[in-house]
């Protein structure tokens, strides 16, 4: 089996699209961190007691790194109204992600203070609990510390053959 293959029978599974954020640490004390996001369609329920998540992270990716260093961050699961959001943190090979995060509602988690992005269908703060390196991959265990409905109503982005969609 290629990895052509491989890639083309998995690209028949829908996967819910979520943005994952966190902040880095700040440089000096007087400073706030980067806010850093991900596009992630390898995310996932994990428990219900204790309250756990999974996100599939690329080996050696900016997220991957800070997520190893910094504990604490937080998803937005997207609404079928922000293909744009999820595009714009799908780009590879950014330098920064301080531009991507500019006017784009969004608030900050008060446990975790990454970003949470406004019109999301739910968001969670998480702290990771542990992670498993897995081939070029690395699946990072977090339990949820708290979440958010912000908004009533709405439909899951979706991601299905290479590209995003709509239920129904």
């Amino acid at each position: 089996m290629s990895n052509d293959e491989f890639r083309a029978a998995l690209a028949r599974l829908a996967a819910g699209v979520v943005l994952v954020t966190a902040q880095e640490p700040p440089l000096d004390e007087h400073g706030r961190g980067e806010e850093v996001g991900m596009t992630a369609t390898a995310f996932m329920s994990v428990s219900l007691d204790p309250p756990l998540v999974m996100v599939s992270l690329r080996n050696d990716s900016r997220m991957d790194d800070l997520l190893s260093e910094q504990p604490l961050w937080a998803v937005s699961v997207l609404a079928e109204d922000q293909r744009q959001v999820a595009a714009r943190f799908a780009m590879k090979g950014r330098i920064s992600d301080r531009l991507l995060f500019q006017d784009l509602p969004c608030t900050r988690g008060e446990i975790t203070g990454a970003p949470l992005i406004g019109g999301a269908l739910a968001t969670l703060e998480c702290r990771t609990e542990q992670r498993v390196l897995a081939g070029d991959h690395t699946l990072v265990i977090g339990r949820v510390l708290s979440t958010g409905l912000p908004r009533e109503g709405g439909e899951p982005l979706m991601y299905f053959r290479g590209n995003y969609r709509q239920l129904g």
